[in-house]
């Protein structure tokens, strides 16, 4: 493949491929059961998913060598109108996307959740670019797979093949801190915050090489399909790929010394609750992110049906449920379909509310039961105002837009809390050495350096279009990334984070060079392919060793590059 004796589509595959098994330290391949591709909808991958694509178009041979299946597109074809969907070529845009994905031979099954379409999935190992997919993986079922981002999952698609590196190695499979829950639990929002919860309870200090993976006791005996899901996605939103939970997955090694240790109580469960309580007129409430499973479209359709006794209907469509196609089906067959859009409802599928672009003539805040969805539409992809409460309190709110008569929130970020850093002004003349990889032989660049020790959140935080960072308390806010050689840990966020620095590149907005501390499948696909420098595994920290606005220059020979300091800046 790397030969191109396959195509040219599989000789990229084959180089990202291969690139990432060096960067991870691989020293094999594993040869994969089924993969999940993500980047499907217009305002996620952009203008770079849609220009990759478009390269990869015309080769015959250019087809997936496994199953593969495709995450959820950002529209209801059939229900455009009613979504009220006000973006320029949007569906044109979203049916090119999906079609060339089609080409190249992906199940175009629109779902976020795969784990959940009627479908026994095989062992063994897996790759999956759906964060809340990853983690439900992991934790309930017996397929395992690192967390990839949507191109490391495309290529290993492709190819057939992904490197043997991180979670696919038993050994790093081990829970890194232990969470108590002291409260009841027992409604499938409390789950969703429990799981988004422990992820905002990171310490810097954490060594976390794969990411927060908690050992959860206390939770009760009995935890519906829907609890188990909510509890994963959530704790998905901050790059957890795996958890243990006593009593509902298989029991984690023996571990006596944990990175940290948690309290979960009925205070911080209501706490959370009064905090994420909508407090201002809601104008749409969505339900089914990730995609809402039977069993929770139903329990939605109960409290529906109730009200609908007393002669209620929901006004202007204010209640929208989002499904897979797969499970769509069998609600239209038991009538659930009907009941809930004779009630007023909207029923969606192959979509999901953090990915649908919203109408902001008509909705400027949302109240949703997913910490999931509060996470992404509160972020820079929406940045819309989102309130979180159980089903029952939704469907109360869809019946009734005059429940809360107060002026609708808005998103302040004045009062954001600084990101911890542990940059100082650094003094002095340095050079260290690291690695690029495979893909690149020799390169020189130039450049002023922009640094943080903080990771960085293409989707959501880096304006796709300027390239500038807008995530209030990052130490880099409103600093563009163009024509930089920018120096940070890690990406973090959406597997979909790739694209946006591809779209970023494409257009010359994108930095020169990158250097990454860590393994960053979120990072490293996009360099590999567009063949931006890119460098790894120093001696030392560069994101500590070299100053914000430091001139640089950074070099690939003979596989060492060496990162030295031209000029400091002065100390502010």
């Amino acid at each position: 493949m790397l030969d191109g004796k396959h195509g040219p589509t599989k000789q990229k595959a084959a180089r990202l491929v291969v690139d990432l098994a060096s960067t991870a330290g691989a020293t094999e391949f594993v040869r994969c059961e089924h993969a999940h591709v993500s980047g499907v909808s217009v305002i996620t991958g952009g203008h770079g998913l849609r220009r990759f694509l478009s390269d990869l178009a015309g080769d015959t041979e250019g087809v997936v060598s496994i199953p593969t299946t495709l995450n959820s597109a950002g529209c209801d074809r059939e229900k455009m109108e009613e979504m009220g969907i006000d973006y320029p070529d949007f569906l044109k845009h979203q049916f090119e996307i999906i079609e060339a994905y089609s080409n190249l031979g992906i199940d175009a099954t629109l779902s976020c959740t795969p784990y959940d379409r009627g479908v026994e999935l095989a062992e063994g190992i897996g790759s999956w670019a759906e964060s809340n997919a990853v983690c439900f993986s992991n934790s309930y079922t017996s397929l395992i797979t690192n967390r990839e981002s949507g191109l490391s999952a495309l290529a290993t698609a492709l190819t057939g093949w992904a490197p043997l590196w991180g979670l696919h190695l038993e050994m790093n499979r081990f829970p890194n801190i232990h969470v108590k829950v002291q409260c009841s639990m027992s409604n499938i929002s409390d789950w969703s915050i429990l799981g988004d919860w422990i992820g905002k309870q990171i310490r810097p200090e954490w060594k976390l090489p794969w990411g927060m993976m908690p050992h959860i006791s206390g939770l009760p005996e009995h935890a519906s399909f829907e609890m188990r899901k909510a509890l994963t996605a959530a704790a998905a939103n901050y790059g957890c790929p795996m958890l243990w939970a006593d009593g509902h997955t298989v029991s984690p090694p023996d571990l006596n010394l944990y990175e940290g240790e948690l309290e979960f109580t009925e205070h911080d469960l209501q706490l959370r609750y009064q905090q994420l309580a909508p407090k201002g007129i809601v104008d749409l409430v969505v339900i089914g992110c990730p995609q809402a499973s039977v069993g929770e479209v139903r329990t939605t359709a109960a409290y529906v049906r109730s009200r609908m006794e007393l002669g209620e209907i929901i006004p202007n469509q204010r209640l929208w449920i989002f499904t897979s196609g797969h499970n769509y089906e069998i609600l239209e067959s038991d009538g659930t379909i009907d009941l809930l859009e004779d009630a007023g409802a909207l029923v969606l599928r192959d979509t999901c509310p953090e990915v649908t672009p919203y109408n902001r003539n008509k909705y400027n805040h949302i109240l949703t039961n997913s910490l999931k969805a509060e996470h992404y539409l509160t972020s820079g992809l929406n940045k819309m105002p989102t309130s979180v409460s159980t089903i029952s309190e939704c469907v109360s709110h869809a019946f009734d837009p005059n429940l809360i008569e107060s002026p609708r929130p808005k998103l302040d970020s004045s009062n954001a809390k600084p990101m911890y850093s542990n940059k100082s002004h650094q003094s002095g003349q340095i050079s260290i050495t690291g690695k690029s990889i495979p893909s690149q032989n020799e390169w020189v660049v130039e450049g002023t350096a922009l640094v943080t020790d903080v990771p960085i959140t293409y989707l959501g935080y880096v304006n796709r279009d300027t390239g500038v960072i807008e995530e209030k308390g990052h130490p880099l806010d409103g600093v563009a990334i163009e024509d930089t050689v920018l120096i940070y840990p890690k990406g973090s966020g959406s597997t979909v984070a790739p694209f946006v620095l591809m779209g970023l590149i494409y257009t010359g907005k994108g930095p020169k060079a990158i250097i990454n501390c860590d393994v960053c499948p979120l990072t490293l696909p996009a360099a590999s392919l567009l063949n931006v420098p890119y460098a790894h595994g120093f001696a030392s920290n560069p994101t500590l060793d070299i100053n914000n606005g430091d001139r640089v220059s950074v070099s690939l020979e003979d596989g060492i590059v060496r990162l030295s300091v031209i000029s400091r800046t002065s100390e502010d």
